[in-house]
């Protein structure tokens, strides 16, 4: 008599199976949500650098809405004193997206002047976050 997998194990042992497998040249999207401040922007920056060192192909996106959007301000550094612009920059040419919530801009009175070159502006970051899940297929992140 066979029983019915059910919760972890099924999941653990359908890895690699046709059934859940994905096109391996299909790139694994993700999007970020940073909203706590520099400390996690530091965080999703180190957790963005260790995934591109993978040979997985990528699609990264960071949506940053409230204090969030703090490392994405030009002159912002982190808790050691070390500037984000560069780091932005870099992520930025090696193809992850920055995204920052235009609500979040206009409540704290933030000039789009003051933002990075790197980050598109949006009308909400929220709305960003759905939209990349619902209808692009993005896993959501939230370090």
């Amino acid at each position: 008599m066979m029983t019915r997998r059910t919760g972890l194990a099924a999941i653990l042992a359908g890895i690699g199976s046709p059934a859940l497998s994905t096109d391996a040249a299909a790139p694994l999207k993700i999007v970020y949500h940073v909203g706590d401040g520099v400390d996690q922007a530091a965080r999703t920056m180190g957790f963005m650098r260790n995934q591109l060192a993978l040979p997985t192909p990528l699609r990264i996106i960071v949506v940053a809405v409230g204090p969030g959007i703090d490392f994405l301000i030009t002159g912002a550094k982190d808790r050691n004193g070390n500037p984000f612009d560069a780091t932005v920059e870099d992520l930025s040419r090696q193809g992850i997206g920055f995204r920052i919530c235009g609500n979040t801009m206009s409540a704290r009175s933030i000039s789009p002047d003051a933002i990075l070159p790197e980050a598109r502006i949006v009308i909400s970051g929220m709305n960003e976050i759905a939209r990349l899940g619902q209808r692009e297929g993005y896993a959501y992140i939230r370090p």
